[in-house]
């Protein structure tokens, strides 16, 4: 049996590209500066990289979930045109106030929930103790706290806002994803 990897957990949306309110397309894409080199060097020291996102715009009915996919596939693509690449990526479609059915509901997979980052753990035999969450939300830093991850608070996207409404304190806070890889690949966490 072989030894589970070790992950880092990204938000999408204001940690790996900036957020630009809810994106239906695939010309919306902007990785935030030193985010894709910040993947390829989480790669080359052994980490599985993995999105955690809520996409309420499903819910909402601002974008088709094939067509979050093909952004999905367009960000994977980018990344690997960077020399990195993403192990793979979980959103959650819900909202529980807003939107149509079926995507209308409260469920486990919205972050700060930790539902996805479970599903990870399971299909990609993961491990969550030497694991990092990292985001630009309160919401993302509660997610990694609740699964049992170091959290890494960014202040890119929603960060410099967000900063103050902290409910949980994060083990390290960082102006971007590069510099929050950094601080993990200097291993003083």
């Amino acid at each position: 049996m072989s030894a589970k990897s070790k992950a880092v957990f990204l938000d999408r949306d204001g940690t790996l590209i900036e957020d630009s309110g809810y994106i239906s397309s695939p010309d919306q894409i902007k990785f935030i500066p030193g985010a894709i080199e910040a993947v390829k060097r989480l790669n080359e020291a052994g980490y599985k990289v993995v999105i955690i996102s809520n996409q309420a715009g499903v819910a909402r009915g601002l974008l088709a979930e094939n067509m979050l996919q093909t952004i999905d596939k367009i960000i994977h693509r980018e990344v690997l045109s960077g020399g990195g690449h993403i192990d793979a990526s979980y959103y959650c479609p819900h909202h529980p106030e807003h939107g149509v059915y079926p995507y209308k509901q409260a469920c486990e997979c919205r972050k700060p929930h930790p539902g996805m980052l479970k599903r990870a753990v399971r299909e990609k035999d993961l491990e969550l103790a030497g694991s990092f969450m990292i985001g630009d939300k309160s919401s993302d830093i509660e997610t990694g706290k609740r699964a049992g991850t170091k959290t890494v608070f960014v202040r890119t996207g929603h960060g410099r806002d967000e900063e103050k409404k902290l409910k949980e304190k994060p083990d390290h806070t960082a102006d971007n994803l590069a510099a929050a890889a950094r601080w993990i690949l200097n291993g003083k966490n």
